[in-house]
């Protein structure tokens, strides 16, 4: 069984377009995770590839179109990123370690998870940005309980409640820990707290 470690999600390339919108994206990605939505412009993506606005809106009519399509990109590429878990793995407590170290991949490039980010300017964007971001949770919190459950059934995992509800605190305790983590720019701060997370359920 391959335990070949998930590539981390600001690296991994799903289907994306091709050329200058993907430069875009990945411009507008890396402003999202180090700045967040609301604190870059057209003005400062279009100054990093040496082309005009317009030139942008040629790709992406306005900042919630390119925003959605930044959300669905990333989206993709964390599912990717389960499934490729599901692959390589079979053992839950393995797959948990997986997932936490696709957080610690994107955290030691200097980056914070985007729908993280996205999540603390919530009010603040556009209506499709929000059910979007809703939706990766969702999902992440969905392969979460089926791992959870899959545990549980043959007891390598021991844990009090139900599946959805530990998998809904794994999910946040790892987002809040990434945000803790920031300001000391520490990866240890983070990692420190997964493996106690990871810990209480081990059996």
């Amino acid at each position: 069984m391959s335990r070949r470690s998930p590539t981390p999600m600001s690296t991994r390339r799903a289907k994306r377009p091709n050329g200058t919108a993907e430069r875009i994206l990945d411009i507008a990605e890396r402003l999202v995770q180090t700045r967040g939505f609301n604190n870059f412009s057209y003005a400062d993506i279009a100054g990093e590839l040496g082309i005009t606005t317009a030139s942008l809106h040629y790709h992406f009519r306005g900042k919630a179109e390119l925003g959605q399509a930044l959300v669905n990109r990333y989206a993709e590429r964390f599912t990717d990123s389960l499934e490729q878990i599901d692959r390589d793995l079979s053992d839950p407590r393995a797959k948990l370690d997986a997932y936490a170290r696709l957080y610690a991949g994107v955290l030691e490039g200097k980056r914070m998870c985007m729908c993280g980010v996205l999540a603390a300017e919530y009010q603040t964007l556009p209506k499709p940005m929000r059910t979007a971001v809703i939706r990766f949770f969702d999902d992440n919190q969905r392969w979460l309980t089926t791992v959870l459950a899959q545990g549980k059934t043959d007891q390598t995992l021991a844990f009090s409640g139900s599946p959805d509800d530990v998998a809904q605190s794994i999910l946040s305790t790892l987002e809040g820990a990434m945000l803790v983590a920031r300001p000391y720019d520490s990866l240890a701060k983070f990692n420190s707290t997964a493996h106690r997370l990871l810990a209480s359920l081990a059996n």
